[in-house]
């Protein structure tokens, strides 16, 4: 089978991408002829990411950056090292993000300020600094931030989560209005139950999912990954401001794990 090609001499950033949809999304971008740079707090991580992205790479390349992605110094240098690539900036994934659990009426100051720091600064602010490097190239670029169905329904215990999933999907919206003029898009994801590493160490996680979902199974990072591709690539040219729920239908009814 014959790779599609649609990202060649393109230069993407992904935060958040030493596992999970983050890499999965990585990989692809890759394999698609895009040069990565892969952000992942972790340093063996990021590395360990990498070196899978690359090894069936035939044009595409990744680099890792590990650092904090909420902190403004990381965000400048992941900017400054994707403008070593091709010296533009195309695409930005901001991927970055912690679930912290906890019950509303206990839910403490240094969980609800990491989330937000977490979920919040690091989209805003890796944004901001994407959008300065793309406003200068005629060509503009394409941002996704990551929401979930937490950020338009309500689940119990994620309510600081939730704040800010609401927020990325209101900051999708909002910058419609500063961007579009320099030919920036920028939309949100928002994947419901989704297999991942992390959401596999409970061994109920994919059967409750799956009766949970009106299409009979948890979501996939292939299938998380697919439509963030779309949002990132010209075939999605006309598409801005929007979120685009991956859910398998959950959202639509709602049913809530039993506690």
């Amino acid at each position: 089978m014959i790779m599609s090609q649609r990202f060649t001499g393109k230069t993407a950033i992904v935060t958040g991408a030493g596992q999970g949809i983050g890499l999965k999304i990585c990989r692809k971008l890759v394999s698609e002829g895009a040069c990565v740079v892969l952000n992942d707090i972790e340093k063996d991580l990021a590395e360990q990411a990498a070196q899978k992205c690359q090894s069936n790479a035939t044009t595409g390349k990744c680099i890792p950056f590990s650092g904090d992605a909420a902190d403004i110094s990381v965000i400048r240098e992941l900017v400054a090292i994707a403008l070593t690539f091709t010296g533009k900036l195309d695409m930005v994934v901001a991927n970055a993000g912690i679930t912290l659990f906890g019950d509303f009426f206990s839910y403490t100051e240094t969980d609800f300020e990491t989330v937000l720091r977490t979920n919040l600064s690091s989209s805003f602010f890796l944004t901001q600094q994407a959008a300065l490097a793309m406003r200068s190239s005629e060509h503009g670029g394409s941002i996704l931030v990551m929401s979930s169905v937490t950020g338009q329904q309500s689940h119990r215990n994620l309510a600081a989560y939730a704040m800010t999933k609401a927020a990325t999907i209101m900051l999708a919206r909002n910058l419609v209005t500063e961007l579009s003029p320099f030919k920036i898009r920028i939309n949100a994801l928002a994947p419901g139950a989704t297999l991942t590493e992390r959401t596999q160490l409970d061994s109920s996680y994919k059967n409750t999912w799956a009766n949970l979902t009106p299409l009979g199974q948890a979501g996939t990072v292939e299938q998380v990954a697919d439509a963030a591709l779309f949002l990132l690539s010209e075939q999605s040219s006309h598409i801005t401001g929007q979120t685009l729920v991956i859910d398998g239908g959950w959202s639509v009814t709602s049913p809530q794990p039993e506690s």
